[in-house]
């Protein structure tokens, strides 16, 4: 059984392939070579119209301004020259509202000259960088590349650093129903159990099943069981005798698939030959397992 398991896992890899992501450009705070730190007028400094983080830890905000006060601002942030003298920031949001509580006038700053896509970019790699996203700012963020500047998949892939696969799974997010996003927001459902509830076909059935894995504090893998119940119905007596007759490794393989494509799977294994059976219920998981299992 040892080497079934082995013979398993290594099929598993072999059917979705990892990829070494691409290197990141450097933080929007890094300093360059031959870049100047300025000290500018906090009331000359707009807010960034592209940060994609809408909520704020105030009691961290007002930690920050306590350090502020006793140390300074002991790294600047980035900003870029607009009209009228001003100047609107790209990273360091915090940090000069923190400032501003602080009682300060100025605040460190490094001006860069960039584009409008170039500046919503670095605000958004600063933000993945430093983890500051929930999983729908995440999504809403690379769904503005995508609207707002015409990047594919492919391309907000290679300027943020993250996998096409994972960038395509967080835009899948805004399929959800307004409700089910604001509680993954609010962190009362996890990404685990977003991508489950993406299984379904119907808002109203996402909205029933994502109250029951609330009310219950269900698991992903409940969260998963209940939508493929739901999905693909299972006569009792079949299910029972299914359930004593498949290996648990087996089972195991067919659910890290499950969680892997987004969809049913069901493997069929006799002494180490058999066949894997994946079941689509739309062309967009169609395309997902193709991309899924060409390693794309």
């Amino acid at each position: 059984m040892m080497d079934k398991r082995k013979a398993l896992g290594r099929g598993l890899d072999t059917l979705l392939p990892s990829r070494n992501a691409p290197a990141t450009a450097p933080p929007p705070t890094t300093v360059l070579q031959g870049e100047a730190i300025h000290q500018l007028a906090l009331e000359l400094i707009d807010r960034n119209p592209y940060q994609t983080r809408t909520t704020l830890d105030e009691a961290a905000l007002r930690e920050l301004a306590d350090s502020i006060t006793a140390t300074g601002v002991l790294q600047p942030i980035t900003v870029r020259a607009i009209a009228g003298g001003r100047y609107q920031i790209i990273a360091g949001e915090r940090r000069w509202m923190a400032s501003q509580q602080a009682g300060k006038s100025t605040v460190p700053a490094i001006v860069r000259q960039v584009s409008n896509e170039q500046a919503m970019e670095m605000t958004i790699i600063e933000n993945l960088q430093r983890e500051d996203l929930n999983p729908i700012e995440q999504a809403r963020a690379f769904d503005r590349l995508g609207r707002e500047f015409g990047l594919t998949q492919e391309q907000i892939s290679l300027r943020t650093g993250k996998e096409r696969s994972s960038v395509a799974n967080f835009l899948r997010l805004l399929k959800l129903p307004e409700a089910v996003q604001a509680w993954v927001a609010g962190g009362h459902l996890s990404f685990g159990h977003a991508k489950a509830l993406l299984g379904l076909d119907s808002q109203e059935a996402m909205m029933a099943i994502a109250n029951r894995a609330m009310e219950k504090a269900w698991t992903v893998r409940q969260t998963e069981e209940a939508v493929a119940n739901l999905t693909y119905p299972t006569p009792p007596i079949e299910k029972q005798l299914r359930e004593l007759a498949v290996d648990p490794n087996v089972r195991e393989a067919e659910r890290e698939l499950e969680r892997a494509l987004g969809v049913r799977v069901t493997i069929t294994d006799r002494k180490g030959k058999g066949k894997i059976l994946l079941e689509y219920s739309s062309l967009e998981d169609f395309d997902r397992i193709v991309s899924a299992l060409g390693g794309k």
